[in-house]
């Protein structure tokens, strides 16, 4: 096995027996050997992961559970990779939208409480 693809296998979420008989990540397009494509190598030039991300991303656009995978890049929150369809910055980006638009839903209901 390739090192990046054995680096992305160990990132990617294992079957938890007994928790469920089919568990979204057993669906997952990424599990194919394309999983390489997920994280970057050390040093990767700027191009070459530009170039990856967008190969990562179209395998992600077929993917039967894409929803499920970026909502869990996001509860973790998953610091390295592709997840979802999203590379890690634009996941901290959804966060940080998700934390302001939580903060204004508080601030009112303590003024108004």
């Amino acid at each position: 096995m390739h090192p990046i693809e054995s680096t992305a296998a160990a990132r990617r979420p294992a079957a938890q027996p007994g928790v469920d008989d089919s568990p979204w990540h057993t669906s997952a397009a990424c599990r194919s050997d394309e999983a390489g494509l997920f994280f970057a190598p050390s040093k990767e030039p700027t191009a070459a992961r530009l170039a990856r991300e967008e190969q990562a991303k179209r395998v992600c656009a077929r993917c039967p559970v894409l929803l499920e995978c970026r909502e869990h890049a996001l509860a973790q929150p998953e610091p390295y990779g592709v997840w979802g369809g999203l590379t890690a910055a634009e996941r901290r980006v959804v966060l940080t939208r998700r934390r302001r638009r939580e903060a204004e839903i508080r601030v009112p209901a303590r003024i108004a409480g």
